[in-house]
């Protein structure tokens, strides 16, 4: 039957992000042991997400099925609404907008990314999910949004939250990625 379906999807994607948090976990350990401080792994982890994000927007507008965005607030939509409930299976909410309309605050009530997560303690600087920062800026750099990215709560970080504050810097008119002139 097709709730028999459903219900096989739903335990699919299930073992699927959790496969995928497990393996970030991992990933997050051995960038610890192999870098001297929390700052270089944060990069790190900031390098990586943009990696991933320059590739994934290709697969994102092809399942997605999105046009171009007319303006900052339609592309939070989209990143909310459709962006991270595809790849993360969450629906974080949009809220403190700036006056000026250009700069927002993704709330995270639940970051599959933590789950099972506990920071050590020599880990206080640490900015577990930093890869989520990197991917959002790849991506939107590739759709010529130049953003700058970043976490301002962390429930890892014992906030109530999880907060990643997007700031539009300014529409990118050549084609070539930064770094590629």
């Amino acid at each position: 039957s097709s709730a028999a379906v459903e219900r096989g999807r739903e335990q699919k994607c299930s073992s699927n992000s959790e496969l995928f948090t497990l393996t970030y976990g991992a990933l997050v350990t051995q960038l610890c042991k192999d870098y001297e401080n929390d700052e270089d792994v944060n990069k790190q982890l900031d390098k990586m997400g943009y990696n991933i994000g320059v590739r994934l927007i290709e697969d994102f507008l092809a399942r997605s099925n999105v046009g171009r965005c007319h303006d900052f607030r339609e592309t939070a939509d989209v990143i909310a609404k459709i962006a991270f409930k595809m790849y993360l299976g969450i629906t974080p909410s949009i809220t403190n907008w700036s006056p000026g309309g250009d700069e927002f605050s993704l709330i995270l009530e639940n970051n599959p990314l933590v789950d099972f997560v506990e920071l050590p303690d020599n880990h206080s600087s640490l900015i577990y999910s930093n890869l989520l920062c990197g991917v959002l800026r790849g991506a939107l750099e590739m759709v010529q949004m130049a953003v700058d990215v970043k976490f301002v709560q962390d429930t890892l970080k014992g906030d109530s939250v999880t907060e990643i504050r997007m700031k539009f810097i300014r529409r990118i008119e050549d084609n070539l990625p930064a770094g590629e002139e």
